[in-house]
């Protein structure tokens, strides 16, 4: 029934690197490599206190009708949302594409209670949860649009695991990486997440730099951004950091 992913894992030191950057410093250094809209729109953490850095499981819902669904009973051994849950393991994170329709939760603690025992590092929806008082109880980051008590094959009809898929308006392909902290979630490519990950670590000592100067009374100009002399002064300061 398992259907494990076949994508390339990250490092250790990509997957330390990003879980230490903001989503904010992850989206300014993809801009500069050509990516503007890979920020998730709308999707809030059940955990804000917790962050997310894993690789995309995908799961996919088309709208639901009775002659693709006609018992509406769950077959644990067929359908594609509970061998999902059977599939997803340690580094995944199961990325349900929903529509971003609401009106039923793509699922609820229970499930969310067993991705977390198979070891994922989250769960993220563009639809919603149900259970969710339950969900949040889980030491275990969640994002969703919304909350909904219907279950989900009032809704959603799952169809496909591990294809290319739309999720709050961001395209994902499978094993790409997925970072998420109190603001939201992000989608960094497979192909350049090392190179991301490396930046996004200067970008942050830097800034944490320019914000020590800022509290300390400094002007915004030459500072942020940084002129020359500041970035010489921040090599200068940086072995002592």
């Amino acid at each position: 029934m398992s259907e494990s992913p076949s994508f390339e894992r990250i490092s250790d030191e990509t997957r330390h690197q990003l879980m230490s950057a903001s989503t904010a410093t992850i989206s300014a250094v993809l801009r500069k490599h050509g990516y503007n809209n890979l920020y998730m729109e709308g999707l809030a953490p059940l955990r804000p206190d917790l962050r997310m850095v894993g690789q995309a499981f995908t799961l996919r819902n088309v709208p639901t009708r009775p002659d693709l669904d006609p018992t509406g009973e769950f077959d644990n051994t067929t359908n594609k949302q509970r061998i999902a849950v059977e599939s997803v393991g340690p580094g995944d994170v199961l990325v349900i594409d929903a529509r971003e329709d609401t009106r039923a939760g793509t699922l609820g603690d229970i499930l969310a209670t067993r991705i977390w025992k198979r070891g994922a590092a989250g769960i993220v929806s563009d639809g919603a949860f149900r259970d969710t008082p339950g969900v949040a109880e889980i030491d275990m980051p969640t994002y969703s649009r919304a909350q909904n008590p219907n279950l989900s094959s009032t809704v959603h009809h799952p169809v496909e695991l591990n294809g290319i898929i739309s999720c709050a308006g961001v395209a994902v392909v499978p094993g790409d990486v997925i970072v998420g902290d109190a603001e939201g979630v992000i989608v960094v490519p497979h192909s350049i997440a090392t190179e991301v990950a490396r930046e996004a670590g200067e970008q942050d000592h830097r800034e944490a730099f320019i914000m020590e100067k800022i509290q300390s009374g400094s002007s915004i100009i030459g500072v942020y951004p940084p002129d020359d002399d500041t970035l010489a002064e921040y090599e200068r300061t940086k072995g002592r950091r």
